[in-house]
């Protein structure tokens, strides 16, 4: 094990062997915590030393100005900022008044452990106090995917060689001093104490608090209540002020003796619930907990996350650490979406504080698709956040001057944050990445009551911008001039292919909606005529080609720009946009990430097997790779068109983004895009799974991994992939299934398996990347974690 790497291998957990105080804010980013409404970074439990302390509920944040140097209409005024809420982490703990603090005293072990099975963060340590007491302490922390308000901490204290009075001090903390360790402008904001009391009390060892954030108006109630054994008298103490409650518990221990303590901690907010109502919610929710139980905690949620890993699980074999990844990144998808509850999957989830907290595009692009396949009820929730926000979006649209729904670029509660217009508001692709997963979810689990309440009005509106933002041209082509692609190293461009193809299906599928749901899309005012325009205008859509070139171009005109001289480019000068002005990376051939290749992949069909792998080739020349959404696209169309060692170097860039640091933002919170970009690099990469509404697989194993296997959902059916690298078995579990296996129909019946063959694709010679942007090849990675393991 290394700094970079100091994870143990192991196939259901990450653990961690030792402390690094210079590697804390990393640590508490991987070994969060979560459920998608209550967020706990992995703060040590005594609070100190932290890198960046974090408690955060989802939707809780501040409102700030904006600030530009000159004015402009159709700015955003208010930026949003993820808040900090009342930390409940905290269990200090005293050894004969001597505080622990691993800085101080001799720490002989610290151990700690995320179990994937068991959804539960344990730790262990030993410690010698500068007064030479010795004292193990064991701990334990859920947040619960069963009970959405509630988190829950155990720890036990044991003195080894002596006696000593131990005092354990439980703490809710309200406006922690957050740090900023980066100047990155892609780390969030900073407000000091965002939160104003408004009453807090206890009652022996409960304790509440409610509090509001100034400008955003919310109010946020935490509470706490303990339980505690030990062989001797324990005293309890609970007191609480504006910014605190705490809960202190002290007895006396004989050497080998044990001090357990029990905390259960509930959050709740809300804009419109009153302080006491509040209040006696969380308080209800604590009532609850107890009445659980620490261990029946425990068995609900591995309950919980055994049916999980029963239909999602993905086995890797011949790649262990490949196998950590993405069960270690299967499980933090998992996490930051599970009990969301029509709130959104920020992009770092519940995590960290970076990028304010906002959610993104990438959400509906690349973790809802994983969603819908494995926990289809949390990707409809998500989207059903979207439709909340809907008469937001219609104003941001009219405010625009366009029809229908303009969703924003980045954003906590639906208004556009986005401050720089060509990287924000005018990658108006967002609307048909919403599309597009609406769609996906609806092929994956045939909800059409879904469709019908939520995703015929999205899909609808979304339709209505595309036709008003764009315009057929003399030639009686549909173009849309003026907007920005998923690359973010081009901007202002005209007919984005990507943009194009995503919203001509968006106008295809609010048309074929509109027909299967004819009286709710006359309540919406969609006629004959207007679905007609959509269906007119997709069919007309604009798709420029390089005819010279023999490749699509990004956009209209990409292929003429002058090349960036990768050559003169040094590796310390990266990302680019750090180092260089927007306008000079603007006017040339450069990407920040996978775009014309992102097209490839959701909208494949509109490419020839050629005309894929041309393109594939000629952008992987282009693209640096600045951005972490970039890696698991380059691994699904380099797998597609046969350069299987590539997509296996680019799959595991995916997977380690966050366990191996790449991007040095880990700090900030974990890539959740990236990390679903593990299983869609496995799954649709090496599983070469497209659905289209039908749901069809193309399977090759690159060299190196020596099986793959995968679950999804299909509706109420279970299905399981399993591949070598000669055949394909597929097993359907509660009910009957039809698929396609290299274009042939296979029909599956209840537990029944079939398998298939595979033939191996010819090898073809390795693209080149610009210079310096070369991924790592995997066979290296394997090899250096082979020799660690030795050690």
């Amino acid at each position: 094990m290394t700094r970079e790497h100091p994870f143990v291998v192991e196939p259901w957990c990450l653990r961690e062997i030792g402390l690094d105080l210079d590697d804390l804010a990393r640590m508490e980013s991987l070994f969060a915590v979560s459920n998608g409404h209550i967020g706990l970074r992995g703060n040590l439990d005594e609070g100190e030393p932290s890198g960046v302390p974090g408690t955060y509920l989802n939707g809780v944040h501040e409102r700030r100005p904006l600030p530009y140097a000159e004015a402009g209409y159709g700015f955003p005024e208010d930026g949003q900022t993820i808040v900090n809420v009342a930390d409940g982490k905290l269990l200090r703990v005293l050894v004969d008044d001597e505080p622990l603090d691993v800085r101080y005293g001799e720490l002989h072990q610290h151990e700690r452990i995320l179990d994937f099975k068991t959804g539960v963060l344990s730790r262990v340590v030993e410690w010698t106090s500068p007064a030479h007491q010795r004292v193990r302490i064991r701990s334990w922390r859920l947040v619960s995917l069963t009970q959405r308000a509630i988190a829950a901490f155990c720890m036990e204290i044991e003195p080894i060689d002596e006696g000593a009075r131990v005092v354990v001090q439980s703490g809710l903390i309200a406006n922690e001093d957050v740090p900023v360790a980066t100047d990155d402008p892609r780390v969030a904001a900073v407000l000091q104490a965002p939160l104003e009391h408004e009453m807090s009390g206890t009652h022996g060892a409960f304790a509440s608090m409610v509090h509001h954030t100034r400008v955003s108006g919310q109010r946020i109630a935490s509470a706490m209540d303990h339980e505690w054994s030990a062989p001797n008298r324990v005293s309890a103490d609970s007191k609480a002020n504006e910014e605190w409650a705490r809960t202190t518990l002290s007895t006396r221990l004989k050497p080998g003796e044990t001090l357990r303590v029990v905390k259960y901690v509930a959050y709740g907010w809300s804009h419109q619930r009153s302080a006491p109502a509040l209040r006696d919610q969380v308080a209800a929710a604590l009532t609850a907990a107890r009445d659980t139980g620490w261990e029946g905690l425990l068995a609900e949620q591995a309950e919980y996350l055994a049916d999980f890993w029963d239909r999602a699980d993905v086995i890797v074999t011949g790649d262990p650490e490949m196998q950590q990844a993405v069960r270690f990144a299967l499980f933090h998808v998992l996490q930051s979406s599970a009990r969301a509850e029509r709130r959104s999957v920020p992009a770092k989830g519940l995590t960290g504080p970076g990028y304010d907290g906002h959610c993104f595009w990438d959400s509906e692009t690349f973790v809802l698709p994983v969603l819908s396949h494995t926990v289809p009820e949390a990707a409809a929730d998500a989207l059903r956040w979207r439709h909340s926000t809907l008469d937001v979006a219609r104003e941001r649209a009219r405010q625009l001057g366009l029809a229908g729904a303009a969703f924003p670029w980045r954003t906590i509660d639906g208004a556009e944050c986005s401050g720089y217009w060509p990287a924000g508001t005018a990658a108006f692709h967002i609307n048909a990445d919403i599309a597009h997963a609406v769609v996906h979810h609806i092929h994956s689990t045939g909800d059409l009551a879904f469709e019908r309440e939520v995703g015929l009005e999205l899909l609808v509106e979304t339709a209505r911008l595309w036709r008003s933002l764009g315009s057929h041209d003399r030639h009686g082509r549909f173009r849309i001039d003026g907007v920005t692609g998923p690359d973010e190293y081009s901007a202002i461009a005209d007919n984005n292919i990507f943009t194009n193809l995503m919203a001509a299906n968006n106008l295809r599928a609010a048309a074929e909606a509109a027909t299967r749901h004819h009286r709710q899309a006359t309540d919406l005012g969609v006629d004959a005529e207007e679905a007609a325009s959509w269906r007119d205008a997709a069919t007309a859509m604009l798709i420029p080609y390089d005819e010279e070139l023999g490749v699509h171009p990004q956009s209209e005109g990409f292929t003429d720009l002058a090349v960036w001289d990768f050559e003169a480019t040094a590796p310390e000068q990266r990302p680019l946009f750090l180092h260089f002005p927007y306008f000079d990376i603007y006017r040339k051939q450069v990407l920040k990430q996978a775009d014309l290749v992102l097209a490839i992949q959701m909208c494949g069909d509109n490419f020839t097997p050629e005309q894929k792998r041309r393109d594939f080739e000629y952008y992987e020349a282009l693209t640096v790779r600045d951005s972490s959404l970039s890696s698991c696209t380059q691994a699904v169309v380099a797998a597609e068109v046969g350069h299987l060692g590539l997509a296996y170097d680019y799959a595991s860039e995916a997977a380690f983004m966050d366990l191996h640091d790449i991007a040095r933002n880990t700090g900030d919170g974990l890539h959740m895009a990236s990390l679903a970009g593990a299983w869609i690099a496995l799954v649709q990469g090496f599983g070469g799974l497209r659905d289209d509404g039908e749901m069809r697989f193309s399977p090759s194993l690159p060299d190196g991994l020596d099986g793959l296997s995968f679950g999804l959902l299909r509706e109420r059916v279970r299905l399981r992939v399993s591949v070598t690298p000669t055949s394909a078995t597929y097993t359907a579990t509660g009910g009957d299934l039809t698929l396609h296996h290299y274009g042939e129909q296979v029909d599956l019946t209840d537990g029944e398996a079939v398998r298939m063959r595979i033939d191996r694709p010819p090898k073809l010679d390795r693209p080149r990347q610009p210079a310096g942007c070369e991924p790592q090849q995997r066979h290296e990675m394997v090899s250096g974690t082979a020799s660690l393991a030795d050690d």
